[in-house]
């Protein structure tokens, strides 16, 4: 039987899926995070910018990625989210 995921709503958008496939704990990647974002890559940035996405953490000098605990703040509420400074 399948059950049907969650939906957070943004501004005038269509819902956005909560992962189901997104740990809890740990980092997540660009290309992991691909699917479940509605916007580009570019958007994500300025968002991130405006404190209105989670913030990434440099893993090494050439690597970034999102923790998963802020991206599962962000998919529960996207519209009144605010990343910590």
């Amino acid at each position: 039987m399948a059950t049907k995921a969650a939906t957070a709503q943004p501004i005038g958008g269509a819902p956005l899926p909560i992962p189901e496939a997104l740990p809890a704990d740990g980092f997540s990647r660009w290309n992991n995070l691909r699917g479940l974002v509605p916007f580009s890559r570019e958007t994500l940035r300025k968002r991130e910018k405006e404190g209105r996405f989670p913030r990434r953490v440099h893993l090494t000098q050439r690597c970034a990625a999102w923790p998963n605990r802020e991206l599962h703040r962000w998919f529960a509420d996207p519209v009144n989210y605010r990343a910590e400074a």
